[in-house]
């Protein structure tokens, strides 16, 4: 399990074909320090195994199902992206419950300046948008960020100076796609909703008859 708190921006050494899947090997710098075969590591907010450390360079093994339903597919050789290791049982939870699971590819829809903070709008799909709450969570590229603003295809995230400087969201520009995994809470609130109400959906009888 991961929190969505960065802890450096790696780079890509290489990403070759390996049957249907990939192995990704990646430049941790300092922080490969700290990992060890078979660890979970978060690579744009994608949970990946360690399979084989050499020095700095890690190389992580990425399954046909995770090509498809990431940007991982596209990344290259000198690419840059987010790290996070696996929350320590002891450690500080910084920022929100991430599975390292993600739901689906977004893109980058619009960003505006204020000063060294940013707002940036990413145009998803509705089931994506269906599993989000205003003022809620929301990983992008294994970052943990709130939704400002909510729309049916859309939602903003407000982004601090910090943040935008220490990940990748410091190089995006509109048009990007980016990896999304919504909170996991939203996604159990929703089923358990969704098993109480009728085809019709949400009615003043059938809230009456749950007992609300």
């Amino acid at each position: 399990m991961f929190t969505g708190i960065v802890k450096t921006v790696g780079k890509v050494v290489a990403a070759r074909s390996a049957g249907d899947g990939m192995i990704l090997s990646v430049n941790l710098g300092e922080l490969a320090g700290e990992v060890k075969l078979g660890d979970s590591v978060a690579i744009n907010g994608l949970c990946l195994t360690a399979v084989k450390i050499s020095s700095e360079i890690i190389d992580f093994d990425v399954s046909k199902e995770s090509l498809s339903r990431s940007t991982i597919s596209n990344v290259k050789a000198g690419d840059s992206v987010n790290i996070e290791l696996a929350m320590k049982a002891d450690g500080r939870f910084g920022g929100h419950i991430v599975q390292g699971h993600v739901d689906g590819i977004a893109k980058i829809s619009k960003i505006e300046k204020h000063g060294k903070f940013k707002d940036i709008t990413i145009t998803a799909t509705a089931e994506l948008t269906d599993e989000m709450v205003a003022k809620g969570s929301v990983t992008v590229d294994g970052i943990s960020l709130t939704v400002s603003k909510l729309g049916d295809n859309d939602f903003t995230i407000a982004v601090i100076p910090a943040t935008i400087e220490h990940t990748t969201l410091k190089n995006r520009k509109v048009g990007d796609s980016v990896n999304i995994e919504t909170d996991i809470l939203d996604k159990m609130v929703k089923k358990q909703v969704s098993k109480m109400l009728p085809e019709n959906g949400l009615t003043i009888k059938n809230l009456t008859d749950a007992g609300f």
